[in-house]
C-alpha cells in the first residue's frame, strides 16, 4: 500500500522563491570585485534570478545545457545557482585556481554553452579561449561602466545589461526532481579532473539535512560569511541551506587575506563563517597581531583538511568561538560528517571538549557509512581499527559524468573515499590518512595527519606537512616539512623535542626540513604530490 500524500519534485528554484516571498528584506552582503560593498535582499535575489533566467533563454540556452562560471562568492554568483538551475540548465562552477590546461579540460568535457566570468578573471577565460569547443557567448560579470575591451573574445557580454533588459516575471518551469542541476569536478591532482553531476533532489536533501539545526545551526537571527568558494562543492551547500533558514549572508568576493575577512566579520556581525584550515590560520594570525578579537561570531565552520588541535583551541580560548569541523568530498555534495556534541559534552573540560572537536566529526543523517579491507570486508567501528572509508547516501556520486572512475564504486552503492580511518562506538570518525599518503613503516601505517596535527601546536610553526620517504630497512619513514612564523627561530631539536609523549615513539619523524611554504592545491589541500617531487632526491640521515 502507497501513502496518499502529493508526489511534488524537489527543485532548487523553490528555495529562492520560499527566501524571496517569505525573508524578502534579509540582506546579502558583497563586497564586489569592483570593490564598494552592495546590499540588497532576497526578494531582489529572486527577480534578478528570474531576469537571469529570461536572459538565459534568450542567448538559447534550455533543459540540460551546461553554463560554466569562473566567479568568486558574490551576490552575482548567488543569482546564477538559481537562474541556471531554476530553468533546467546545469550550473557548472569552474575553479579558477586550476591549471589552464584543467579549466580547458573540463569546459569542453562539460560542454558549457556559455561562461560567466568575474572582471579580474577573465584573462583566464581569454587564455584558454582558442580551445573551447562549444562555448558560443561569454558574459563579464560587471555593469557597463566596469566593462574591459577583448580583443581574444568576441561579443562579449555584459552581466548587468544582459538581465536588465529582461521583466523578471518568469514561471519556474517544472520538471523531474532527477534532473541534473549542478556540475562540480574534482581538482585533478592525479590525472583529468572527474566530473560530478548533481541533482536537483540530491541537492535539495543535502540543502534541508545541512540546514537541520544539529548538522550548521542557521535561523533568521544568524549571519553566515561562507569564505569556501562557490566555485567549489557548492560552498559546502550553504548558500542553498542560509536562503531555506532565513540567514543573512555576507559574500567576500576575490579579498580572502585576514585584514579583509576581518572587516566583514566585524562590521556585518557575522555569527558563523565557512572555510578551509589555511584561510582560519591567516586570521588568527591577523588577529593575534593586531590584538582583535571576533566579537560576534559564535561557530565557525572548518573543512577540507583536518583542522590542528592549536587551531581549535585558538578559537574557542582566544575568541569564544566554537568550532565545527566538517569532512566530505565533492562527490558528497559534499558533507558526511560535523562535529556534534552529544548531551553533557559541552559541560566537559576544554580538553577533552576540544579533543572531540580534533575529529572528523559525526555522520549526518542520510549519510551512512562504513569501513572495510583491502579485500572488502567490513571492518569492526568500535575504534580498534583502521580501514578504507566508504559511503553511500542521497545526495552521494553513483558515478562520474561520462564514465570515467569506475574503480571508486562498489556494490550496493557504496562509493570507495579514498580516505582511511577509524570509526569508534560513538560514530566519531577519526580519518587516519588519505590511503595514497598514509606512511608505511615496517607493516605498521603512521598517519601524516595526527604528525601535521601535532607539529602545529608547536611555538614557532605556522604550517607542516609530513611525507613518506624511502628507507632500507623500514620501507618508509616520516619526513616533517615545517614552514616557521615570521621572525621565529624553531629549530629541528624543538620540534622533536615538543613531539616526545605527544605521539608514538616510533612515528617520531626520522627528520625535519624547513621550507619558505608548503605548495596548497586548487582547493587549498596541502599538495603532498608537489612535495614528494621536491623531495624526490632527499636522503633521510636515518638511511
Amino acid at each position: 500500500m502507497l501513502g496518499l500524500m502529493q508526489d511534488r519534485p524537489l527543485l532548487i528554484s523553490q528555495i529562492i522563491d520560499f527566501a524571496g516571498r517569505y525573508y524578502p528584506d534579509v540582506e546579502i552582503v558583497t563586497r564586489t570585485v569592483e570593490g564598494p560593498i552592495h546590499r540588497y535582499g532576497y526578494g531582489d535575489a529572486l527577480r534578478r534570478s528570474k531576469q537571469l533566467a529570461e536572459a538565459l533563454q534568450g542567448l538559447g540556452i534550455k533543459l540540460g545545457d551546461p553554463v560554466g562560471t569562473i566567479a568568486w562568492n558574490t551576490y552575482r554568483h548567488f543569482e546564477l545557482y538559481f537562474g541556471i538551475s531554476g530553468i533546467g540548465a546545469v550550473l557548472h562552477t569552474i575553479n579558477p585556481r586550476l591549471a589552464p590546461e584543467h579549466v580547458a579540460y573540463i569546459a569542453n568535457h562539460a560542454e558549457d554553452k556559455a561562461i560567466f566570468v568575474d572582471l579580474n578573471l577573465l584573462p583566464i577565460v581569454e587564455g584558454v579561449y582558442p580551445h573551447l569547443k562549444t562555448v558560443k557567448h561569454v558574459v563579464v560579470m560587471t555593469d557597463r561602466a566596469h566593462m574591459p575591451a577583448s580583443s581574444k573574445i568576441p561579443n562579449l557580454l555584459c552581466y548587468e545589461e544582459l538581465i536588465a533588459k529582461q521583466p523578471g516575471t518568469l514561471t519556474w518551469p517544472i520538471f523531474d526532481e532527477k534532473t541534473a542541476s549542478s556540475l562540480c569536478y574534482t581538482s585533478g591532482t592525479t590525472g583529468n579532473p572527474k566530473g560530478v553531476l548533481y541533482s536537483h533532489r540530491s541537492t535539495m536533501i543535502h540543502s534541508i539535512m545541512a540546514s537541520n539545526g544539529s548538522a550548521i545551526p542557521m535561523n533568521p537571527d544568524s549571519t553566515l560569511l561562507p569564505v569556501v568558494p562557490m566555485f567549489h562543492a557548492n560552498a559546502w551547500g550553504l548558500v542553498y541551506a542560509a536562503p531555506m533558514c532565513g540567514a543573512k549572508l555576507v559574500f567576500p568576493g576575490p579579498k580572502l587575506d585576514g585584514a579583509s575577512i576581518y572587516e566583514l566579520l566585524d562590521k556585518e556581525k557575522v555569527t558563523l563563517s565557512a572555510g578551509v584550515p589555511t584561510v582560519w590560520l591567516a586570521l588568527l594570525d591577523y588577529c593575534a597581531q593586531n590584538k582583535l578579537k571576533m566579537s560576534s561570531v559564535k561557530r565557525t565552520l572548518i573543512g577540507g583538511s583536518a583542522v590542528p588541535f592549536a587551531m581549535i583551541e585558538r578559537f574557542w580560548k582566544d575568541h569564544d568561538v566554537e568550532v565545527i569541523q566538517g569532512w566530505g568530498m565533492t562527490e558528497m555534495s559534499p558533507l558526511g560528517t560535523v562535529t556534534r556534541f552529544n548531551r553533557g559534552e559541552r559541560e566537559l573540560p576544554d580538553s577533552e571538549r576540544f579533543a572531540i572537536t580534533a575529529k572528523a566529526g559525526r555522520p549526518v543523517f542520510g549519510c551512512d557509512m562504513k569501513i572495510i579491507d583491502d579485500a572488502g570486508n567490513d571492518l569492526p567501528q568500535d575504534g580498534s581499527v583502521s580501514g578504507n572509508l566508504v559511503v553511500r547516501g542521497p545526495w552521494i556520486v553513483k558515478g562520474y559524468m561520462k564514465g570515467d572512475g569506475k574503480g571508486q564504486f562498489l556494490e550496493d552503492d557504496w562509493f570507495m573515499t579514498g580516505d582511511v580511518c577509524k570509526i569508534e562506538a560513538d560514530g566519531s570518525v577519526v580519518i587516519t590518512d588519505r590511503s595514497k599518503d598514509v606512511i608505511k613503516s615496517g607493516g605498521e601505517w603512521i598517519s601524516s595527519i595526527d604528525l601535521e596535527n601535532a607539529a602545529m601546536g608547536c611555538p614557532g610553526v605556522a604550517e607542516a606537512a609530513v611525507i613518506g620517504v624511502a628507507h632500507p630497512k623500514w620501507d618508509e619513514r616520516p619526513l616533517m616539512i615545517v614552514v616557521k612564523r615570521p621572525d621565529a627561530d624553531v629549530t629541528k631539536a624543538d620540534i622533536l623535542k615538543f613531539l616526545e609523549g605527544k605521539i608514538a615513539k616510533w612515528w617520531m619523524p626520522d627528520d625535519v626540513q624547513f621550507i619558505e611554504a608548503i605548495p596548497h592545491g586548487a582547493t587549498g589541500k596541502i599538495l603532498k604530490t608537489a612535495l614528494r617531487k621536491q623531495f624526490e632526491d632527499y636522503k633521510l640521515p636515518t638511511a
